[in-house]
């Protein structure tokens, strides 16, 4: 019921207003954010049964919407797919949802004359929440100064190779503005407590234990573990970087899936990207290798300028797959665990395999003989970029 509330004022929900609806019912956005915060103030909800690009604008404006509700990928999806009719031909006054890439945001905007975007951050399990107002492109919400010291979020230098936050003198140590760390949310001593949300645990005592952070900036406080890796700016936006789990580590430096798939999918010629460390024989950490979708307008070389101009060379893409579709779970979010067992071995990926090769500054197919190479890293060393 609260969030139902947040929401409804959030969006100033009206009893004339209508939500479009296209999400799963059972995850919390689709069956409760979505529904209840227009039903609350007398307004009405229009329920899709599944998500489609190509009737999404023709039932917005048939069904006269006024919102609608996105998560993961979604808007990216609209950007992708061909021109509609009714495109800007809807009512809407805002939509709203969490998972909106930088990268999409003003071109969704722009395309589909979206008056205003609500981006949000929040977890099913969380106890606290964070809401972009002002709808500043790629952030998830906002903390400003002045209410900073009381706030009861916090962001906290992490360790990669022992995968907890750091800690000084016992004590976990903030991050400065724009530095990358785990966000953290204080978790109240009561259900009355103001300095913190509430957690009301999983069904595992020992789960439980693993997402609380203890002692963190006083002996006796308690924390919640997000496992997400944000940054916040000098201004109090935050920003989504990574999963924990999804940020590898390459020739010594972090990298974030997130931030080198936003690069990858804004070349020209790709439509959709995702990104995921392999392994690779006789090297230590994981070299990056990008999943993509690609319309007739790619050209490898492009690309390969492209991510050489926008990122460090220990964040560029070793290797490339270029797939007909990604496949996501039901929220829209990118399901990557089989593009990571397959690799870039020939043999086992039908689909088109490129490798950068230095020496020519080019991505170079991925034969079955530069694969086999792979045995014997000295000399693959000398050849490739890894």
């Amino acid at each position: 019921i609260e969030w139902s509330y947040w929401f409804s004022g959030l969006m100033d929900t009206q009893p004339n207003d209508r939500m479009y609806n296209c999400l799963p019912m059972y995850h919390s956005v689709g069956g409760i954010v979505a529904i209840g915060s227009v039903l609350v103030t007398g307004g009405s909800v229009v329920i899709r049964e599944k998500f489609s690009a190509s009737r999404f604008w023709d039932d917005v404006t048939a069904s006269g919407c006024t919102l609608f509700q996105y998560i993961g990928e979604l808007c990216r999806y609209l950007v992708n797919a061909p021109p509609s009719a009714n495109e800007t031909r809807h009512s809407l006054r805002i939509c709203c949802g969490n998972g909106l890439r930088a990268d999409v945001w003003e071109p969704f905007k722009k395309r589909f004359a979206i008056p205003r975007v609500l981006e949000f951050y929040a977890a099913t399990e969380g106890n606290f929440s964070l809401y972009n107002v002002e709808g500043k492109p790629g952030a998830i919400g906002r903390v400003p100064g002045f209410m900073a010291s009381g706030s009861p979020v916090a962001i906290v230098k992490f360790d990669f190779a022992t995968g907890a936050p750091l800690r000084s003198d016992g004590l976990c140590v903030r991050c400065a503005a724009d530095e990358i760390g785990e966000a953290i949310g204080k978790v109240s001593a009561d259900d009355k407590g103001k300095s913190g949300g509430r957690f009301e645990g999983y069904t595992s005592a020992a789960e439980d234990e693993r997402k609380i952070l203890r002692n963190v900036f006083a002996h006796g406080d308690a924390w919640f573990r997000t496992g997400d890796l944000m940054k916040q700016d000098k201004a109090g936006y935050f920003y989504f970087v990574d999963r924990i789990g999804d940020t590898f580590r390459w020739k010594g430096e972090n990298v974030s899936t997130l931030e080198v798939g936003n690069v990858v999918a804004s070349c020209p010629g790709v439509t959709e990207a995702t990104i995921y460390g392999v392994a690779v024989p006789g090297f230590d950490g994981r070299a990056g290798m990008a999943a993509i979708v690609i319309d007739p307008t790619f050209d490898p070389a492009v690309l390969r300028a492209h991510v050489s101009s926008h990122l460090p060379a220990y964040a560029r893409p070793v290797f490339i797959r270029i797939v007909e579709t990604l496949a996501t779970t039901e929220t829209f979010k990118q399901k990557k665990q089989q593009l990571i067992v397959d690799g870039f071995d020939p043999s086992i990926v039908s689909d088109v395999l490129l490798v950068d090769d230095p020496r020519r500054e080019a991505y170079v197919p991925m034969t079955a003989e530069y694969f086999a190479r792979m045995a014997r890293p000295r000399e693959l060393a000398q050849e490739v970029e890894v």
